[in-house]
């Protein structure tokens, strides 16, 4: 435990304006971030007698060791760089709510020249109309199920758009009157656009006159004796009803606006927002947070604007309600409007209010009662949870004789097929819980063939070597002589020490280590770990291995196994370890198989990227015919010159053409059509993998 008072700055060192800082442990990492209107006042407080501190707050500076500031000139660029920060250095001890979830929302993508219905998650994309966010996408195919009964629009991919298109036939929903067919000039382009533009007129609460009008539609087809048609519009009627009611009106005048209501106590705090738009609820999302800083109800609502807005995914309506405002309110409500005028192109004023009275008075009290409900609800799973990890990873250090638990575990697995695509995995796991953003993939590229024993060698190996890279760059250890050059031939990225972490302190790769290191296998695997720890000089983590045959735990340089009782939740938590590295590693291994297998011959033409593959695919139509091609030919496609053809029809004349397909069912061979479409999946970038491999 840090004293304070050895990193604290010297007296009027720090400046009074505005600003942001940082408190770092004595590794580098960040573990909180704040902001303040004036640097000198908010952080002399943090150095103050420990009795007198909160004791998160007490905790948060007796494990920093030192703290850094950066001055900013308004209090909204101090609220804008405190979320960044947060959001890059996962800081252990500020408040952040964590939503594991993607909230789906009705598009209509007004940017295509015949626009599209669908469900969309994510980013906001420019000229595309959303409604939202729902809970479930279900509920939303509901609504869009119900809508186009009247309002038929396109709902296809463009894929399926394009072959209604060449074979003149449309699909199904075009046949049954739940699509106007665009697609096969049933209606024109404006037609159909006027379609989506009702579509969306309707969704954003403008229904009362479009309702009036269909109503007097009917009774002059009924007065015309043309029942048919009176009934087609009376069941478009209950249709839009129908779908009406699945969003009940809360706000009489067609409001737009967010409503933010919170329940907490000493230690946890769950948020709940309701997205009201044209009067009715859109959606409905919410969060729990643990309180590991010492913060008010002002300063939660703080946290989860920022946590809504901060990431440019939702939209800024032009009311929000929250039960107490912030303070200071007003950079708030300066940082919502500047992100209000950003999304709709004009300016625009966010009122930001604590609701007084009235129906936004009574549906903030409905949104406070589903705080409290899923505050009630997280804290009766978490208790069994919390309890059984606890005594998961106690019985963990009891088994294995450790000094402490292992608040921080990694595995590691080896996965390959017949000795091809030989590659690793390594999860993390800290207080029992995945972390997911520091697994890592390995390929194996010392050596060829299959060896288990001699991957894991290295593996350990290139884990360790990296972490010891950054202790050097701190003074805390040096690099062995030996073995100081990292693994051969790294897939992808450098591979020098400034790769753990830089100057500013952001978490890279290998940068802490694991109280207790998990590898999959028996006695083999283990000594095989050992030894490269062993090599490196590494002597304070504890090792284990997980045979699959018994569920055996091995300890280095023990003739017999660690038995672990089969109800034991420390033996449970170990092969929840060993199966998601398993599940990691085996992932990653057939990702590069398919990638092998499915690869394009112009793949590997030296020199030929992806737009020049591609424009050769679709000058010639298909591999056989760039297979004919002369070098003259080729030079006729734009952005090919003559080297690159001679390079592309070299390359293509010493391979042996593919066989012809056969339709085995029909047995006629299938036409170059096929070998088109195949040539230009072929040539369709790869996607990358997620993370990059050390």
């Amino acid at each position: 435990m840090a004293d304070p008072s050895t990193y604290r700055p010297a007296p009027g060192a720090i400046p009074t304006s505005p600003g942001v800082y940082r408190f770092r442990d004595a590794h580098g990492r960040v573990i909180y971030v704040g902001k303040a209107k004036s640097l000198r006042p908010r952080l002399s407080s943090y150095f103050q007698d420990l009795a007198g501190l909160h004791p998160r707050t007490a905790t948060m500076v007796t494990t920093a060791a030192s703290v850094e500031w950066t001055v900013v000139s308004t209090e909204v660029e101090a609220l804008q760089l405190e979320y960044s920060w947060i959001k890059e250095f996962d800081p252990r001890f500020n408040v952040k709510y964590r939503d594991d979830k993607s909230y789906p929302e009705l598009a209509v993508t007004l940017d295509e020249e015949y626009p599209r219905v669908q469900v969309m998650r994510g980013a906001h994309k420019k000229g595309v109309r959303y409604f939202g966010p729902y809970g479930h996408a279900w509920a939303i195919r509901e609504t869009v199920d119900l809508l186009l009964r009247v309002f038929p629009v396109r709902t296809c991919s463009n894929g399926v758009f394009k072959r209604a298109r060449q074979v003149g036939r449309p699909c199904l929903l075009g046949y049954i009157g739940k699509c106007a067919a665009p697609c096969v000039g049933k209606v024109s382009a404006d037609e159909h656009r006027a379609l989506a533009e009702d579509f969306c007129d309707f969704m954003a609460g403008r229904t009362g006159n479009y309702l009036r009008r269909l109503e007097e539609q009917m009774q002059e087809a009924a007065a015309d004796m043309e029942y048919e048609k009176a009934g087609r519009l009376r069941d478009d009627i209950g249709a839009l009803k129908r779908a009406m009611e699945k969003n009940a009106i809360v706000l009489a005048d067609a409001t737009d606006a967010d409503l933010l209501a919170l329940a907490e106590d000493e230690l946890e705090a769950a948020v709940q927002i309701f997205h009201v738009r044209g009067g009715r609820v859109r959606g409905q999302r919410g969060w729990v947070t643990d309180k590991v800083e010492d913060v008010d109800t002002a300063g939660l609502v703080e946290h989860a604007l920022q946590q809504l807005y901060g990431g440019g995914n939702e939209s800024v309506p032009r009311e929000v309600l929250v039960p107490a405002l912030p303070e200071p309110a007003g950079p708030v409500k300066e940082w919502l409007s500047g992100l209000r005028a950003a999304q709709t192109g004009k300016g625009s004023q966010v009122d930001l209010r604590v609701p007084q009275r009235g129906d936004k008075k009574d549906l903030m009290a409905t949104v406070q009662r589903n705080a409290q409900q899923a505050l009630a609800l997280h804290k009766t799973k978490r208790a069994s949870d919390l309890t059984t990890r606890s005594r998961a990873l106690q019985e963990i250090a009891d088994a294995l004789e450790l000094d402490s638990v292992p608040l921080r575990i990694e595995c590691f697995d080896i996965s390959h097929l017949q000795g091809e695509d030989v590659v690793a995995s390594m999860v993390v796991f800290e207080d029992g819980l995945a972390r997911k953003s520091e697994y890592r993939r390995f390929q194996i590229k010392g050596f060829e063939g299959q060896d288990d024993v001699r991957s894991m060698h290295e593996v350990i190996t290139r884990r360790f070597r990296r972490y010891l890279q950054e202790r050097e760059q701190t003074g805390e250890w040096a690099v062995p002589e030996e073995g100081t050059d990292d693994e051969p031939g790294t897939p992808s990225g450098p591979a020098d020490p400034t790769e753990t972490r830089d100057e500013a302190g952001r978490p890279r790769r290998f940068a802490y280590p694991p109280q207790l290191l998990v590898v999959d296998g028996g006695q083999p695997q283990v000594a095989a770990a050992r030894r490269a720890l062993d090599e490196l000089g590494i002597d304070d983590v504890a090792l284990c291995g997980l045979a699959k045959r018994l569920e055996e735990v091995w300890l280095p340089g023990e003739d017999d196994p660690v038995v672990l009782p089969r109800s034991s939740e420390g033996l449970y938590l170990l092969q929840r370890v060993r199966d998601e590295a398993h599940r990691f590693a085996i992932t990653y291994q057939r990702s590069k198989r398919s990638k092998r297998l499915t690869a394009g011959e112009l793949d590997s033409v030296p020199g030929l990227g992806e737009t020049r593959r591609q424009a050769l695919l679709k000058h010639f139509g298909s591999l056989k015919r760039l297979r004919a091609a002369t070098v003259d030919e080729l030079c006729a496609v734009p952005g090919i010159g003559r080297r690159t053809a001679e390079t592309v029809a070299a390359a293509l004349s010493s391979r042996t053409p593919a066989a012809l397909a056969v339709n085995t069912a029909t047995g006629e061979i299938i036409d170059d059509s096929a070998e088109t479409a195949r040539t230009v999946a072929d040539a369709a970038p790869q996607t990358a993998p997620s993370q990059e491999t050390p």
